[in-house]
């Protein structure tokens, strides 16, 4: 058997690991999976007694003021109920995201509500306005942990689910 000199040996190795890392499967990196939701129940709303009350002036300035603590996330999404008083509230936020809003029904189970949100929306930043009696039901199940009800005159917690990657979950709850 003939001998090669050791360039010609090394260069004739590096050439077949360079062949079979070029015909091998390219791994890719996972696109990033994490999800944030923030959850809040619809601003303050005028006490008419109607099915569907607009919002009071100061309801209007806690939509706008969370359009504006929003404005820096980038909000993919934004999910509302067909009520007047959620669509106000989430319509500032919308436009200043130049999003379209999303109708859900307020009356599905937050579980099955909340396994959409996490099919639609891995990897991405969503709001979703509802109420007081169902809000707290949808953090819950996004973040399977405990949520304290909301009394009917409660207008300012916002709550923030982020779930990494690996599923983990945390609830963080702040008042607007």
């Amino acid at each position: 058997m003939k001998k090669m000199p050791l360039t010609a040996l090394f260069l004739t190795s590096c050439l077949s690991l360079l062949s079979a890392c070029a015909s091998a499967p390219h791994a890719t990196p996972a696109a990033d999976a994490s999800m944030t939701f923030v959850i809040v129940r619809h601003a303050e709303k005028v006490p008419d007694g109607s099915k569907d009350p607009p919002l009071t002036d100061a309801g209007h300035a806690r939509a706008q003021a969370l359009a504006k603590r929003l404005s820096s996330m980038p909000v993919i999404a934004v999910y509302t109920t067909p009520f007047l008083r959620t669509r106000q509230t989430a319509t500032p936020t919308a436009q200043e995201h130049g999003l379209p809003l999303i109708e859900y029904d307020a009356k599905l189970p937050a579980s099955e509500f909340a396994a959409q949100l996490k099919q639609r929306h891995a990897g991405q930043t969503v709001l979703v306005v509802g109420h007081s009696n169902t809000v707290p039901d949808i953090a819950a199940a996004l973040c399977s942990c405990d949520v304290a009800p909301m009394s009917e005159v409660e207008y300012d917690r916002l709550m923030t689910v982020r779930i990494d990657a690996s599923g983990r979950a945390v609830l963080d709850v702040a008042r607007q």
